[in-house]
Parts: structure tokens; sequence; C-alpha cells
């Protein structure tokens, strides 16, 4: 190296702006000697150790106060090493040289990063603990193209980005550097130097923990330690059918589902994983539905601003304790669904926003990357890398978390290059169109790669307009979810029940409105945090009437809702009649279940879930037409309804007669396809649930004589505000 390129270089790595540091720093050959160079800034002295023979011991020349160190070792060949450091405090360190050691990502995983095809990126992007050459330490990666350099900064070097300069492996815009002694726990964020030359400290993208908030820094963890034990949950999960089987879901926001004490401490993972299994079970949901769960730093956005997208939130655990509550709760037969957030992502200063000082996560024109309704950015989907990343992420909790389905964030959002935006403040496709083709293409490979690599797994689409086909495979041009959350029925039968009974009856569509559509997609029928926030109030309060009627209504509600075809989903609180609206900083109103009201709408809906669970024809045809069938939808002036639903099996239904009115009506005449008895197995109105107790003595007896177009018929007593259930007794 001449003399003017030697001071090029060094003045480089002095000012932390050079991409390849290891070119300079570390072992090189200089012609028949070797060359050892180090950049120690809080040395007073260093000097090599020969590691196979130790005794051999080379001090260093201090060739610039800045604490850059030479020696040349005549007539040497390469050989491994130590690093003795004297600090300026005295302490004497003995280390290996993180400037000796050759890259450890390959071009193959920059390639198919770049490329967009590498799945496994978090297995090389971020912080891993690894043993290189017999020396264990953790490798670093990071993605930042137009940045100048990159360093590794931690509690380990003091927080100084000269010490861990990092290599940018070609032109891939991937950095790398394996950091001997950096071990679990230790803490981390990448120091990026801007081509304008600002100094941008980031956590990592990949980081698999994090610091609690309002502290911002990665954790290095091993995400392979846990031993799991749900190993019969995972073999048996490809066999089955969630579209053909129950599904009841629990959705909850871990933070304020329940609190530790009257200060409003969180409970822990390790802590709820029971609780939350003795409620679930005792209310028979099939699953548990978590609210994005991924790092976040702001509690008022519920966790849907993430800034970790591979690592659990800190606030009731590490990663191993979220390991352990997925796990309590597979080996109690409850699957769990978590939140997760591709359409946007926050703009907080450690985060994914400008990374490296360029829109590289995101759009440059705002009008495509930034999300006004929200104060947040937009990913680029169009772009390789970012889309690999969104991917591995995906993939990243099914593999190493076990989880059984994701529920996607806004996906209109994402679809829709104009959602929430005036004209003019949004940029059209190359069609002209408004349709996000990037977007598209990116949920259907994502679902794609999901199905395929976890049979037996469910993707959930948050998707509020009628884009067609979300739950439709690719090959038939859908986007490839499971299922799709049904809206637009949330929407209208809340406003239904939000009238006085007296005015329903010019209402009646609304009833019967939901069944034009609800083969067309693979519904979900959600109840969710949304419909009990900003304002809305609780479901309770919603209700019309009187205390009584109140009640009464929500177990009509609730009783429609588990009729109507499509699998289930209720938030926290509204199975007890949480009567506030739902405060993420609070708690689910459980004193409530002292009040013999609430406590007997909590048992009402144990036994809807268990009648649910326990009747085949209630979801074995859920998406199908061949499971439903109207008896009477015409009765527009009394405001009732009655439908069938059928199983697969000859013979296997159900009726249910709806009353939307308080006016009790006896002798009331329902169509039936058959004759015989039909036996009364349930009735909302029950004295158990608080209920008038009216009802049909258990059996009613079908006779001729036509109904509608049904040639027989039997006569029931319609309670108030009631749903009853009829079967037939063979």
């Amino acid at each position: 190296m001449t003399r003017l390129a030697y001071k090029h270089n060094l003045a480089r790595i002095l000012a932390v702006e050079h991409d390849n540091p290891h070119s300079i720093l570390g072992i090189h050959k200089d012609g028949n000697d070797v060359v050892v160079r180090a950049f120690l800034p809080e040395a007073a002295e260093a000097a090599v150790i020969d590691l196979h023979n130790r005794a051999n011991r080379y001090s260093m020349k201090k060739v610039c106060s800045d604490g850059f160190f030479e020696v040349v070792i005549p007539k040497r060949s390469i050989f491994a090493y130590d690093l003795h450091l004297v600090t300026f405090k005295g302490l004497h360190t003995i280390t290996r040289d993180p400037y000796s050691f050759l890259p450890s990502i390959g071009e193959i995983d920059t390639y198919l990063f770049n490329e967009g095809t590498h799945l496994d990126a978090h297995k090389k992007l971020g912080a891993h603990k690894v043993n290189i050459d017999g020396v264990s330490g953790t490798r670093f990666g990071v993605w930042a193209p137009n940045a100048k350099s990159v360093s590794v900064i931690g509690n380990f070097c003091d927080w100084d980005g000269r010490r861990y300069q990092m290599r940018k492996i070609g032109v891939s815009g991937i950095w790398e550097i394996f950091i001997p002694g950096i071990t679990k726990y230790d803490i981390y964020k990448f120091e990026i130097k801007a081509q304008n030359g600002d100094l941008i400290k980031k956590a990592d993208p990949f980081a698999f923990a994090s610091q609690l908030r309002p502290e911002s820094a990665s954790v290095v963890w091993d995400i392979t330690e846990y031993a799991w034990e749900d190993k019969e949950w995972i073999a048996n999960r490809p066999n089955l059918d969630l579209l053909n089987r129950p599904m009841s879901v629990y959705e909850v926001h871990l933070g304020s589902w329940s609190k530790a004490d009257e200060g409003g401490g969180w409970i822990s993972y390790c802590e709820l994983a029971p609780l939350l299994v003795e409620h679930c079970r005792q209310q028979n949901y099939t699953h548990l539905e978590l609210m994005p769960i991924g790092e976040f730093p702001y509690d008022p956005s519920w966790g849907y601003q993430v800034t970790g997208y591979f690592c659990p939130t800190s606030r009731f655990g590490d990663p191993d304790d979220f390991k352990y509550f997925i796990d309590f709760m597979h080996q109690n037969e409850i699957g769990v669904i978590i939140d997760w957030v591709p359409g946007h992502f926050p703009k907080d200063e450690h985060g994914l926003s400008r990374f490296d000082g360029t829109a590289l996560y995101e759009h440059e024109d705002s009008r495509k990357g930034e999300h006004k309704e929200w104060g947040t950015r937009v990913f680029n989907y169009g772009r390789t890398e970012v889309s690999n990343f969104l991917l591995s992420s995906a993939l990243f909790w099914f593999e190493h978390y076990h989880v059984d389905g994701l529920r996607v964030d806004a996906v209109s959002s994402m679809l829709y290059l104009d959602y929430s935006r005036e004209e003019g403040e949004w940029l059209p496709n190359v069609f002209n169109g408004r349709e996000n083709l990037e977007a598209v293409e990116f949920l259907k490979r994502m679902n794609i790669l999901i199905h395929d690599k976890f049979p037996g797994v469910i993707t959930i689409a948050e998707e509020s307009t009628s884009w067609p086909g979300v739950s439709r495979p690719t090959h038939s041009n859908g986007l490839g979810f499971t299922m799709k959350w049904n809206m637009g029925w949330m929407h209208d039968i809340l406003g239904y029940f939000r009238k006085d009974p007296v005015y329903r009856k010019y209402h009646h569509g609304v009833l019967t409105f939901s069944l034009l559509y609800a083969f067309d997609e693979n519904f979900i029928l959600t109840l969710s945090h949304d419909e009990v926030v900003h304002g809305k109030g609780s479901l309770f309060d919603k209700m019309p009437g009187d205390l009584w009627q109140k009640f009464a209504n929500l177990r009509l509600l609730y009783g429609y809702m588990f009729a109507h075809p499509g699998k289930k989903m209720l938030f926290q609180g509204l199975d007890i009649g949480q009567k506030e609206e739902w405060n993420f900083d609070g708690s689910v109103e459980w004193s409530l279940l002292e009040n013999q009201s609430n406590a007997k709408l909590h048992r009402y809906m144990s036994d809807l879930g268990r009648l649910y669970l326990d009747s085949p024809s209630l979801w074995e045809s859920d998406f199908t037409v061949d499971g439903f069938e109207w008896i009477d939808h015409s009765d527009t002036e009394n405001s009732v309804i009655s439908f069938m639903r059928k199983g697969k099996k000859l013979g296997d239904y159900m009726i249910f007669i709806f009353n939307f009115t308080p006016t009790p009506r006896e002798n009331y005449l329902v169509g039936s396809p058959e004759l015989g008895r039909y036996i009364e197995v349930f009735n909302s109105d029950s004295e158990s649930y608080n209920g008038s107790n009216m009802g049909n003595m258990g059996v009613v007896q079908a006779y001729e004589g036509k109904r509608g177009k049904w040639k027989f018929h039997f006569s029931v007593t319609l309670p108030p505000l009631s749903v009853i259930a009829m079967k037939p007794l063979y």
C-alpha cells in the first residue's frame, strides 16, 4: 500500500467513513512480512499475541492519538492472534480482533436478499450468536445501501461508533461484522453515517429482542434455545381444515386484559397463559387472537405502529416467555393468531423511517410513502429487499413462535393507492388505476409461501372494501387469504341493534342483506376492539331499552352471530357485558361478574359457545350455500326471521327463530322440512341467563300444513328479544 493510500484509508477510518475497514484493519500480508492494524480508541497500549505460541508477543505502535495501532511482523504468514489492550483506566483486556475474520454472510445470501427470495433473511441479518473458528461471539448484519459507513454500538463499547465499524459486502448494501465475546442480553444499535454526514442511531430491523420503552435499543438473543412441548399440536395441525371446523376466536389486548395490581402493572406472558387458558376453555373459544405483539414504542397505538417485526414486545417478558405462552396455549388445545402489520410503520427515529438517511423501506414521494391519517410511513412493496424483509417476518412467526395464524391489519390501506387520500395526494399505477399492484403481488406471494411452508395455518385479512377474491386462491386470481373479516356485517348489525325495536321493522333488510354475499368470501363475523373505543361506547351502551332489555339485546345479538354462517370473533369484555368502552390503559371490568346480570350473561356465552362447538351444522358448511337455508325472512311487521343451518350428515340441521322486539309472540308458526318432533335445544330467554323464562316446554310437534314454501310447520312461543334453536328429535 502506498503511503498516500495508507494516509487516505487511515483518515477514513478515523472519521468513521470507511465502507470496508477490514481491508485496512486486522492482519494482512505485506511482502514477506505481515502487518496488524487496529483502531482502539479506548486503548493506551496494545499488543498482538500469537495464539499458536503465546510467548510471541508483539507490541503495537500507536500511529496517532486517536487510537490507531500498527505493528509489522517480519517474515511471517497470516496467523491467528489475540489483541492485548491496556485502557486509559489501566484495565487489561485480551480479545480476538473482529477484523481478523472473513465475512460470514456469503454471496448467495446477498444475491437472494437483493433478489427478494431470501426467505430466511432473519437468519443472516440482525444479531446472531455464532462460533467462528472456535471463537464465540455475535455476527451482526444490516441492510443500509446508501450509508457512507455503519457501526455496531452498544453497552460493550460505551456506544462509541468508532470501535466496531462494519464492512459493506460488495454492492449488496449489506454491512457485516463478527464481534467476539458479544453474547445474549448485550444491548446494541447500528450507528449509520448518511451521505450528508448525519449520524443516525437505529435499532436492528431484524432484532429478536428489544429494550422496554422508552428505551429503544435492540438486545442480543438466541432464538433457538427454547425447548418446545407442543409437538402433538404441531403434528396434528396440517390435518385440520379450519374452513370446515369450529372456530370461535377471543380477541385480546394483553396490556389491558387484566392488571397485576391496583397500580395498573402488566401481567407477564407466563402469568397470563394459565389465566387466558382458563377463560378460553370456560367460554369454549377455540382460538386466541392477540392484538399486535411485535415491539412498539407508543402505548396508545395498541401495537399497530410496529418497530420490531421479529421480536415480541418486552412489556410482558422476554422472547422465551412468549414462546412459553404459545406453548401453554397449544398444550391446552387453543390456537394462537397474532395481528401482523405490514401496511405501515411509525416515524420513530430509532425505527425503519429513513433508515440510512434515505427512503429505504418507504417511498420517497409522500403521495405513495406516507399515511397522513395515521402519521406513518408506507412500505415500498415493489422494492425486492423490502418485500423480502416482510416475507421473512411473516414466516418467522410461524417457524420460531409456532403461531397458528396471522391476522393482517389494514389490508385495504395496502390495496388502494388513494386510501384515505384526497385528489392530488396520490399517484396512480402504471395503468393509471388506483390499485397498488406491488402490494397485491406481495400479499399473494405471502399467502402462497405461508400455506406452502406451514400446512394447516391460516391467514386472515382485515379488508373493509369489496375487493374481489380476498379469501380465494391465487390461482383463481384471489389474494390467497384463508379468511376475511366481515366488516360489512359488523357495521350493519350494530347499526340495526342500536335502533329502538319499534323502528326495527323499517330496517328489516339489514338482517337479510348479509346473506346475499355471505358465501362470496370465507368470512369471520367480528365484534372487534374497533367497535368499542374512541367514543363509540361499549357494546352494552349501544343496546337500547332498560337494563333488562340491554342484556336481552346482547344475548340476541350474540345468538344471531353464532347462528349466522361464518366463523366467530369477540373482543375481550364483550362476553361479560362490559359497561365502559375499552381503555387500552385499563382492564376488563372483571368485578362486574359480581352482578347477577353480568354473571348470567357470562354463563350464556359459555353455553352458546358449547352449543356451537357441539353442533356440526353450525360450522361444517360455513362457506357454502349448502349449509344455510331460509325458513322465513319476510316477517317484517313482527321483526322475526328464521333459518336453518345444515351439517353434511343427512338430517343434521338446526332451526333458529329470532324475535328482534320485546313483544312475546305465542303460537308463532314456523315452517319445517319434515313431520315429527322438534326439541328446543337453546333459548336465550332462559331464567339461567336472566331472561323471562318463556319457552316451549322442551318439545314441539310439526304437522302438515303449508307455511311459505314449506309443507310442514310447528308452533312455538317466541320470548321477547330472543333466539330459540330447534332440532329434529329422531
